[in-house]
C-alpha cells in the first residue's frame, strides 16, 4: 500500500516555486525553502523531517578530488570509503590528477583502493591532464549532459555522476534512483510492501521536482538515523542480552 497525499498548503507551495527562478545551485537560503516545499508537497516528506530534523548540506568543492572520492565511495560502507579516503588523502598531495599519477599502484593499493578502482581513478587523472575532461566546463552543462559526460568515463555510472553533481555541483533537482538507501527510505516512509525499482521510484519523486536532490537528501538523513540507527540500537541490545 503507499500514500502519497499532500499537505494543506501543496497547492500554494507549488505555485510558489513555478513563479520563482529555479536556481542553477543549491545555497542553504534555496535549500530550506526546498524543504519547506517538499514538506507542503508531500505529507511523508513533512513527517520526516518533523521527526527527525532537517539533513545537512554537505558539500565538496567541485574538482577532480570529490569526483576521485565518488570513486572511493563506490560499493563500500561509509566508514570503510571514509577510512580509504583518509588514508589516501595522507598519502596523496595535493590531490590533484599530478600527484594521484605519481603515486605507484601498490601504494594506492596499501590505502585500500582495489586493483578496479585503482585503474578508474588513473584514467580519470589522464583525462583530466590531457584537457579531455574539463570539469569547469562540466559545472555550466545541464544535469543531463552533464551525466552523459561523467559516464562516458569508464568506472563511472549514473549513480556515480548523479551523486557528483549532488555533493561537488549543489544542483537541485538530481534524483538518485538506484540508491539502495534511497529505495528502502521510500519504502519505509510510505508504507510499501518492498523497495520500489528504479522506474517506480522515479514515478514516485516526480512531484519532488524541482527540488528532488533536496528530497534525496532528506531520505538519506532518516536512513541513517532512523533506519539504520535502528539496526544499530537492535544489535547493541541483543549483544547486551547475550
Amino acid at each position: 500500500m503507499m500514500r502519497t497525499g499532500a499537505g494543506r498548503s501543496g497547492a500554494d507551495a507549488t505555485l510558489g516555486d513555478m513563479v520563482r527562478p529555479r536556481p542553477s545551485r543549491l545555497t542553504p537560503r534555496t535549500f530550506a525553502r526546498a524543504l519547506d516545499a517538499l514538506a507542503a508537497r508531500d505529507a511523508d516528506l513533512g513527517r520526516l523531517r518533523e521527526e527527525w530534523g532537517a539533513p545537512p548540506l554537505r558539500l565538496r568543492p567541485a574538482g577532480f578530488s570529490a569526483l576521485l572520492r565518488v570513486i572511493v565511495d563506490q560499493q563500500l560502507s561509509v566508514a570503510s570509503a571514509r577510512a580509504i579516503w583518509g588514508r589516501l588523502e595522507e598519502r596523496v598531495r595535493p590531490m590533484t590528477p599530478e600527484a594521484f599519477l605519481g603515486e605507484r599502484s601498490q601504494a594506492l593499493k596499501a590505502a585500500g583502493l582495489s586493483r578496479a578502482k585503482i585503474a578508474y581513478a588513473r584514467g580519470l587523472a589522464e583525462e583530466i591532464q590531457a584537457g579531455r575532461l574539463d570539469l569547469e566546463s562540466l559545472g555550466r552543462l545541464d544535469d543531463e549532459s552533464a551525466i552523459e559526460r561523467l559516464v562516458s568515463l569508464k568506472g563511472i555510472g549514473r549513480w556515480s555522476a548523479e551523486i557528483y553533481l549532488l555533493s561537488a555541483l549543489a544542483r537541485p533537482d538530481v534524483f538518485p534512483a538506484d540508491d539502495l538507501a534511497i529505495q528502502t527510505a521510500v519504502a519505509r516512509a510510505k508504507g510499501l510492501d518492498g523497495r520500489p525499482d528504479r522506474a517506480t521510484l522515479v514515478l514516485l519523486a516526480e512531484p519532488w521536482r524541482p527540488w528532488r536532490s533536496v528530497a534525496a537528501r532528506l531520505l538519506w538523513h532518516y536512513f541513517r538515523a532512523a533506519i539504520m540507527g535502528a539496526a544499530r540500537s537492535g544489535a547493541a541490545s541483543g549483544a547486551g542480552r547475550r
